[in-house]
């Protein structure tokens, strides 16, 4: 099983190193954090206005902007005064590659419970058929 892990989590085929991989969903887990992706998603812009909407400080802002850039997620630039950011996407492109090898496997197990459920419902029918019938030839 351990082997298992290892090689689901660096296959080049599936997608990236675990640091990278970890490193990148730690990033994912704060929404505060995916609330910046989804504002970076629009298009590049400064740090003063990615923090508006939110309820801290500047420098937590900063920290959190911090945590994206090492994963990997946005891109800081520097003009002049303006400090741009902007979505870095390719990341995100390898956990969803990440993913779509275990929704292949969740979408097998649903196949494969949705099978089960319509036999378990077709013997149900026929049980209640048999019992009818039973009861039905006791009454004449």
């Amino acid at each position: 099983m351990v082997y298992l892990t290892y090689w689901l989590n660096t296959d080049p085929a599936i997608g990236m190193s675990p640091d990278r991989l970890s490193t990148v969903f730690a990033a994912l887990a704060d929404p505060t954090r995916r609330a910046i992706l989804a504002r970076l998603a629009s298009g590049e812009t400064s740090v003063q206005e990615l923090a508006e909407p939110f309820d801290i400080s500047l420098p937590a802002v900063s920290r959190h902007l911090k945590v994206l850039a090492r994963a990997g997620l946005i891109a800081r630039g520097r003009q002049a005064q303006w400090r741009p950011c902007r979505l870095q996407a390719n990341p995100l492109k390898d956990v969803a590659d990440w993913v779509e090898y275990y929704r292949r496997h969740w979408e097998e197990s649903f196949d494969r419970l949705d099978s089960y459920l319509k036999e378990l419902q077709r013997k149900d029918k026929v049980q209640q058929i048999q019992h009818k019938e039973k009861r039905d030839g006791r009454k004449k």
